[in-house]
């Protein structure tokens, strides 16, 4: 399954619904597996009935995309959704419990990286030594159980009041600041709209920002104006929950060279894996299961992060977060450039095996060559792609909190789309040069230089991003009472960073 559909069906979703049936999306991903283990065990959905199989039958890829696409819709349906329904089992006026959802992204990765890991090496040696049938049993009866599992805690679990779309507030700010653009700004601005802070029915209210201020115009009061035409007034927290949408555009934009990077992990890393010597002793690694020396650097990385780092930068600072979110994420970016680096050292000494002994390769070189750059990136994804999981719930107006995972989400899955088109265009630009740098054999080519690219591509990048995270303004909270707060709090104001 490809992170192309899971980005076409996250938004599809997502943009229709604000808060899907988690048992709907679940369900999707059990049928899917459900069909992927009839179209492998069912002989007559066999793909053919002997060993060798020429041509596959016509009702044996029906039913193996069927499965595959309810796989998607249900991986884009419930994934989102359930990390942030995850999230919203935390109060954020409870001192204990804002505190334990600081920690609640790192563990939930921590968590999937460890599914990850048994994922690429029991479920691959049961591919490899059983069947594939084998492994898709084995799968669709861990999914069904986490679902009744899952079902039964419906009892406990705290449920958001539904509000309506969370779109349709940021199109009457917008209509509204249009049609009011020809009025002058109010002197002050607390002369702008806004609800009494007992008036419960719009969630929490935000504090009034400088910048974007032609949004402001939106929330000028007109003269006999009623106050109850959407489309002609809106009050300061919608205005500045729409100027928290476009202020994440910059963000979203420069996080993309970094999902490029991610991607290579999945892709090259693991290609470059079935050119070396992959034994230990009698046992032969499955080439995909390098990809769990990832897991393990991410899983390494957020359990130190949150039990050292955060205490002690908690101390240092005293910021209740250790780490602002940005200046996270930029960290992650760092460990990634150092990984493209050291990928593309690796492949420099495994292309001058190839040069010295051209009948034997690189067959000499222990796979765990590529063990740092594996470990690297994900110790880059441990900071970077936690840091954008956070960024994304937090900083999104709290209708929308959904939606901002799938943003998260669509960082990898753009990401990936951007590889592939970077992979087509450096094959042929180099192409014409006489020798591509991504050919068909990595022996022939030299995707030590596509690395060295990925990594300049990225240094500059970064230099964007910490132009524009220095400008970023976090999202202002009014708090009707004293609670514990990401970062810095004044006697009006907490920013949520």
């Amino acid at each position: 399954m490809t992170y192309h559909k899971k980005l076409i069906f996250i938004f599809l979703v997502l943009f229709i619904i604000a808060r899907p049936d988690f048992q709907f999306w679940l369900r999707h991903c059990t049928q899917g597996l459900l069909l992927l283990t009839m179209s492998r065990v069912v002989p007559s959905l066999r793909p053919c009935m002997g060993k060798t199989c020429v041509d596959p039958r016509r009702i044996h890829e029906i039913f193996f995309f069927l499965a595959i696409y309810l796989i998607s819709v249900g991986t884009g349906g419930h994934k989102p959704s359930l990390e942030s329904f995850g999230a919203d089992q935390f109060d954020d006026d409870h001192p204990k419990e804002r505190r334990d959802k600081m920690s609640f992204f790192n563990w939930w990765n921590s968590m999937l990286c460890a599914g990850l890991l048994l994922g690429v090496t029991v479920i691959i040696y049961v591919q490899d030594h059983f069947s594939w049938a084998a492994a898709d049993v084995v799968l669709t009866i861990l999914m069904a159980l986490s679902t009744v599992v899952f079902c039964l805690g419906r009892p406990w679990y705290r449920y958001r009041k539904p509000l309506g779309s969370p779109l349709t507030p940021l199109f009457y700010v917008l209509v509204a600041a249009f049609k009011k653009r020809k009025l002058p700004y109010p002197s002050q601005s607390d002369q702008l709209y806004e609800v009494p802070k007992s008036d419960k029915t719009q969630g929490r209210l935000l504090f009034h920002t400088d910048k974007l201020r032609f949004l402001d115009k939106a929330a000028i009061l007109e003269d006999g104006l009623e106050k109850h035409n959407p489309w002609r007034l809106a009050t300061v927290t919608r205005v500045e929950e729409m100027k928290l949408i476009l202020n994440m555009i910059p963000i979203w934009l420069t996080s993309l060279p970094f999902g490029i990077c991610v991607a290579q992990g999945s892709t090259f890393f693991i290609k470059q894996s079935t050119t070396l010597d992959r034994r230990i002793n009698d046992f032969e690694i499955p080439a995909a299961s390098t990809y769990a020396l990832g897991a393990v650097g991410m899983i390494a990385c957020v359990t130190l992060y949150d039990k050292a780092l955060v205490p002690f930068f908690r101390r240092v600072n005293g910021n209740e977060r250790g780490i602002n979110i940005l200046p996270r994420i930029g960290i992650g970016m760092c460990f990634s450039v150092v990984a493209m680096v050291i990928a593309a050292l690796v492949e420099r000494k495994r292309l001058n095996l190839v040069v010295k002994n051209p009948s034997q390769g690189s067959l000499s070189m222990s796979v765990f060559w590529l063990a740092p750059q594996f470990v690297i990136l994900g110790i880059a994804d441990g900071f970077a792609l936690v840091g954008l999981q956070e960024y994304f719930y937090d900083q999104v107006p709290d209708s929308m909190r959904s939606l901002g995972i799938a943003l998260y989400l669509s960082v990898i899955g753009a990401g990936s789309f951007l590889s592939n088109f970077l992979i087509t265009l450096v094959d042929h630009v180099t192409e014409k040069g006489g020798k591509s740098w991504i050919g068909k054999d990595l022996n022939t080519s030299r995707l030590d230089y596509f690395y060295w690219l990925l990594a300049g591509i990225t240094m500059g990048n970064m230099c964007i991003y910490a132009l524009v995270a220095r400008r970023y303004t976090y999202k202002n909270v009014r708090k009707t009472t004293l609670a514990v707060v990401d970062c810095y709090v004044s006697d009006r104001v907490a920013t949520m960073a």
